[in-house]
């Protein structure tokens, strides 16, 4: 009889601790879905699984238990609550790589490689090869600014700031959070590529003036190759300061994101 008793107890207690990690994983899975480099389409579906089950039996482990929750439209209500927090929190970080793949797309146009294209593990469709290497290079700087130990530290903080089942605390400036920060985003793009943007609209300018002093003067020829030399040397050297702009960036993504849940 205490055997079957321990028993039951202890499967009452797996199932409870089930519905802990499944209650955490909706909003951490939901965050995944949407983000960048550790998540979206750039990561199998299976991966993003078992990262969204580990990061919710971790994270669930030193917050409090939620509350016990009956099958109604209460319950309903509370899972479409937590997908809503997750795909907003990952959509403020997604936003911020948005940023660097504006840039590529603005730079790409004044060095005339906007026809070269590949596959954009963000959206899955094809984008500039520049936009491309500005996400790789965010994706770098993200690593390297620790940002994703930033990001569970983020998901954990906004348990204790927004519980599971819990009110949204204001649900217009929930919504009204995202475009504020997409406005800051458009600004951040183009101001990292209005460097390379004009240095590359006075090359061609040169070029033009050139083509019309001298009509013999092919500017497609010349032009071309001489502003992709130059847009290559001043991308080299935008890399090297692209990490204080790019950390910036970063750190209102997540205050944007914290601000969600406050």
């Amino acid at each position: 009889m205490d055997t079957v008793t321990l028993t039951t107890a202890a499967g009452v207690d797996l199932f409870g601790l089930l519905a802990t990690v499944l209650w955490h994983a909706l909003r951490i899975g939901a965050a995944l879905q949407v983000l960048p480099v550790l998540g979206g389409r750039g990561m199998p579906a299976r991966a993003r699984l078992f990262l969204t089950l580990a990061l919710a039996g971790a994270i669930s482990t030193v917050l409090p238990a939620p509350p016990p929750m009956a099958v109604d439209a209460a319950t309903v209500l509370g899972v479409v609550r937590e997908f809503a927090v997750g795909v907003a929190i990952g959509l403020m970080l997604r936003l911020a790589f948005e940023a660097g793949q504006l840039a590529g797309e603005l730079v790409s146009q004044g060095m005339g490689l906007s026809f070269a294209t590949m596959a954009d593990p963000l959206s899955g469709a094809s984008s500039p090869v520049l936009s491309q290497w500005f996400y790789l290079v965010f994706s770098l700087l993200f690593f390297t600014l620790d940002g994703h130990l930033a990001l569970v530290g983020l998901l954990a903080d906004s348990y204790a700031s927004l519980p599971i089942g819990a009110a949204l605390p204001d649900p217009h400036a929930f919504l009204a959070a995202v475009p504020a920060f997409f406005a800051a985003c458009l600004r951040a793009g183009v101001l990292l590529a209005l460097p390379v943007m004009m240095a590359l609209l006075a090359v061609n300018i040169a070029f033009g003036v050139l083509s019309r002093a001298a009509a013999q003067l092919n500017p497609m020829a010349i032009g071309l190759p001489v502003s992709l030399l130059v847009g290559l040397l001043l991308l080299s050297l935008l890399a090297r300061e692209l990490q204080a702009p790019v950390q910036h960036l970063f750190d209102d993504a997540f205050a944007a994101a914290r601000g969600l849940t406050g």
